[in-house]
């Protein structure tokens, strides 16, 4: 790479957090589906301001013009036309999914990432309240922040669930704990794929009413039993009866600690008899095929030092696997290219 294109890139980096405000605001604003919807001959910024009435001109004008230099739209003959990179934004489900989350969840918070990283605790979460972690607080999250969240957890759970389902229903089991099961996705997916046995829920209080409450209407009664948890606290095992066949937790690790996980682990373990599988889900960034996957992951850790709880992060299949060996379990098999996204399926017993 040549130093101009180096500077390039360097700068790119120093203006992204602008670029990504200018693109929220083509999008709230309706400018971007605006110029896609002149088609592939484009519009003329004339045209453009005529069609928005909720902008100044002026304001029109800044946020075309950074658009143009940020790859968002193009301009051939006069005319402004929207590029792939713009639509993206418009019709890709998982873009406006991650923009959402990061504009919500996360922007404001990440002005603390250097403080977080020097305590050790999620400093960013202060800018909704005064929570250890945000698990704890999602409960009180705003509204539009929970919708975020709940939208950004549940497409990267969701989007493994079929191939996973289908490895779990191939053992046969009777009971699956789900640990950190959040509002019970999984739970909704198993039983419509025939799923007969008894599925205990592990989580915290706020996270088993939001279970609760999403699965009252499937009749599941007899089916789900709810145990809440703090799964860090050394005082409160896994329950004993049912004996689980299956300890399903799926995309639930990378939310604690190396340190953290060993000791979840160690409590699994105790919990399990000589046929229980313990299946750990995870996108682990260095499986990623796509560069922009590993970008993606790599920096979702971020998240998790600023906001979530300080401590955690995304870990790589080796990191995983050799923590895996400190808890005393032994990997008995590990699935690749779960779901569209190279998830990991490890068994432990």
């Amino acid at each position: 790479m040549r130093m101009v294109e180096a500077k390039s890139a360097a700068n790119s980096i120093v203006f992204a957090p602008l670029i990504f405000q200018c693109v929220y605001s083509l999008i709230k604003s309706g400018l971007l589906k605006t110029i896609d919807e002149a088609g592939r001959d484009g519009t003329t910024i004339s045209q453009i301001k005529d069609k928005t009435k909720n902008l100044s001109n002026y304001a029109v004008d800044i946020l075309i013009e950074a658009a143009l230099n940020s790859g968002i739209l193009k301009s051939e003959n006069e005319k402004i036309s929207i590029t792939k990179t713009g639509q993206c934004f418009l019709y890709d489900e998982m873009t406006r999914i991650n923009l959402d989350f990061i504009n919500d969840v996360c922007y404001r918070g990440m002005f603390y990432l250097q403080d977080s990283l020097q305590s050790g605790k999620p400093e960013g979460l202060k800018v909704f309240g005064s929570f250890k972690t945000i698990y704890e607080g999602l409960s009180q999250l705003p509204q539009n922040v929970l919708n975020s969240w709940l939208a950004f957890d549940h497409f990267y759970s969701n989007i493994a669930f079929e191939n996973t389902i289908e490895i779990i229903l191939s053992k046969n089991p009777k009971v699956i704990f789900d640990v950190g099961c959040n509002n019970g996705q999984f739970e909704s997916a198993i039983f419509k794929k025939g799923y007969l046995g008894k599925i205990v829920l592990l989580d915290l209080k706020p996270q088993l009413d939001a279970a609760r409450e999403n699965l009252k209407s499937e009749n599941l009664d007899n089916s789900i039993a709810f145990y809440p948890i703090d799964i860090l606290k050394a005082d409160e095992p896994f329950p004993q009866d049912p004996a689980p066949d299956i300890i399903l937790m799926s995309q639930f690790l990378d939310c604690f600690s190396q340190e953290q996980i060993i000791s979840i682990l160690e409590k699994a373990r105790a919990s399990m008899h000589k046929n229980t599988s313990c299946c750990i889900l995870e996108p682990f960034w260095d499986a990623q095929k796509f560069d922009s996957a590993k970008l993606s992951l790599s920096h979702t850790s971020l998240y998790f030092t600023a906001m979530a709880n300080g401590c955690s992060k995304m870990y790589t299949s080796s990191q995983m696997i050799e923590i895996i060996k400190k808890s005393h379990l032994q990997i008995s098999k590990i699935h690749n290219n779960i779901g569209d996204f190279q998830y990991s399926l490890i068994e432990c017993g």
